[in-house]
């Protein structure tokens, strides 16, 4: 192990096994076998707090589901606000079933909430805005504009001794407009 090893196993050993949010279910709500016959499927109806019309487990694929129910793919940003929620950053209730992917739907992660507009109007808007800015980027590179600028005006008569003018002569006469 070394001279850290045993530290290591022991934080291991102390953290849970898994890092999803409703990962430590209770006994009683865990997923048991598959429901195979109708009266094994209304127990299973029954133990997760659903019409048996209602329930549907997942299918049994070797993923191990088990019973447990398939929920629709639905974010918790689509439930209700107003509604009076047991749990409200959560939006469920007690007793309710957990969606399998739970800590998917969260609402700070995925949202599954309809959009008002349909995707391809979405993609026209905004390639086309994409492609406006890109075309006048490429007029702009073409016709470059630039502020209009005029000469640096100087006091003292343009600077005229400072930039080695003679002393002994009159200095050109420097028109400087104020604004």
């Amino acid at each position: 192990l070394g001279r850290r090893g045993w530290r290591v196993t022991a934080v291991a050993a102390a953290a849970p096994s898994g890092a999803r949010a409703y990962s430590e279910l209770p006994k009683e709500l865990t997923p048991g076998p598959y429901p195979r016959t109708p009266a094994e499927w209304a127990a299973a109806a029954k133990k997760y707090n659903l019409r048996v019309e209602d329930y549907e487990p997942y299918p049994d694929d070797g993923m191990g589901y088990g019973d447990y129910p398939k929920l629709p793919d639905r974010s918790q940003q689509e439930r209700d606000p107003y509604y009076n929620w047991d749990y409200t950053s959560h939006r469920r209730n007690h007793g309710e079933v957990v969606h399998w992917e739970f800590d998917m739907y969260l609402r700070s992660r995925v949202d599954t909430t309809p959009t008002m507009l349909p995707w391809h109007t979405m993609c026209k808007h905004l390639f086309g805005f994409l492609g406006f800015m890109l075309f006048m980027f490429g007029l702009g590179e073409m016709y470059p504009s630039y502020m209009p600028v005029g000469p640096k005006q100087y006091p003292y008569n343009n600077l005229y001794l400072e930039k080695g003018g003679d002393p002994s002569q009159e200095p050109p006469e420097v028109k400087n407009y104020e604004i």
